[in-house]
């Protein structure tokens, strides 16, 4: 038994990284969760480790990029009390050499199936007047550095749209809130870093997916606004924010990382 006893909790990008950390965290709470990927073989090896262990696991496959899809994955799982939309990805290249595929690719994953999944929960959870959606944002949509003008594009959108969703949902009982880590140590940057200059610049500096997951699990059904991982980065895009030119000419070569 645990605090998220009997609970109904869709993941999407669960097939490894921090989706496939978020399920096991879930889980040994007491939740009932429901996986979606695009690799089916993957999610199999998820829920086989979540059985072993005497949780409950469904998996179903799920391209987020197929945004009509949503509204029927949703019916499968049936009632959803809380949406993790964590499926997302990025390619560090420059403004240049970014390609109209990429932008393509990356706006179908990291935003429309976001809206899509939402979407296809809000009238389950507003019908129960509970319920939680947890949008996967990142640092970047806070503070956009160089090489990454198409990703940070995607989470600043995740974070506007959350932002507004919000404050439509207030006094509905459905919260919503966002995460906004630096770099965690998963296979994201096998895409996103090819070069894998990044990983040697910051790798000191990565968060462990296991805590992440953790902390974004201590949250769950509560009305947390935000959660920004590590504490450091935060400070820092509050800075920015309240002074970008001089954090830039400040921060310069850290910002140019990539």
């Amino acid at each position: 038994m645990g605090r998220l006893t009997d609970k109904r909790i869709w993941i999407t990008g669960a097939s490894g990284g921090l989706g496939e950390r978020l399920a096991y965290s879930c889980v040994a709470e007491g939740a009932h969760v429901f996986l979606s990927a695009r690799r089916e073989d993957r999610l199999q090896e998820v829920k086989n480790t979540i059985t072993a262990r005497g949780g409950r696991c469904d998996v179903i496959p799920f391209d987020v990029r197929h945004a009509e899809e949503a509204e029927n994955v949703r019916r499968l799982i049936g009632h959803v009390d809380v949406l993790i939309n964590n499926a997302g990805f990025g390619i560090f290249e420059t403004a240049a050499d970014s390609s109209l595929d990429d932008m393509k690719s990356m706006f179908e994953v990291n935003v429309f199936g976001l809206i899509a999944c939402t979407k296809a929960c809000l009238p389950v959870m507003l019908h129960a007047k509970s319920g939680h959606i947890i949008n996967i944002a990142s640092q970047a949509g806070k503070l956009a550095t160089p090489k990454s003008s198409l990703y940070s594009a995607t989470k600043h959108a995740v974070l506007g749209y959350s932002n507004a969703l919000r404050l439509e949902l207030a006094g509905t009982g459905v919260a919503v809130t966002t995460v906004n880590p630096g770099p965690i140590k998963t296979d994201f940057f096998t895409i996103a870093d090819k070069e894998g200059s990044y990983v040697k610049s910051v790798g000191r500096w990565m968060l462990d997916a296991d805590r992440v997951a953790e902390r974004i699990t201590s949250v769950i059904l509560t009305d947390k606004r935000e959660i920004n991982l590590p504490g450091w980065m935060s400070l820092g895009t509050k800075l920015y924010q309240l002074f970008p030119s001089f954090t830039e000419k400040l921060a310069g070569r850290v910002l140019k990382k990539k």
